[in-house]
């Protein structure tokens, strides 16, 4: 294994009807995340860009006008993380979690990236 922390970022795309709901999920995942030895920096959802925010290079990308959440947490080490996937797995809050939100989540789709530093 290892040794390089672990940061993970969680990409949603979400159907404005499901929000409210996808705020009971991201508060259940921090408090597992948390829990089981991670340190979650929360979920950020995408908003309007200020008047007058231009693009430093348009011709290359745009503003993204879905509802996207974005959520980043990390772990100090790949064993640390491994474990908790593990220990998620049998805590009664992540059973509960997995079984109601496994088949009818409150997102469209997701992507996962994980990350290292650059600099």
């Amino acid at each position: 294994m290892s040794g390089a922390e672990v940061i993970c970022e969680v990409r949603y795309h979400i159907d404005r009807h499901t929000l409210s709901e996808f705020k009971e999920y991201a508060r259940t995942w921090v408090k597992l995340i948390e829990r089981h030895g991670g340190s979650h920096q929360g979920y950020f959802l995408s908003r309007k860009a200020p008047v007058g925010a231009t693009m430093s290079f348009p011709e290359f990308g745009g503003d993204e006008e879905s509802l996207i959440a974005v959520a980043r947490f990390g772990f100090p080490d790949e064993t640390a993380y491994l474990r908790y996937r593990d220990e998620v797995r049998k805590d009664p809050d992540g059973i509960e979690a997995n079984s109601r939100y496994g088949s009818n989540p409150p997102f469209k789709r997701y992507e996962r990236i994980f990350l290292e530093s650059l600099v």
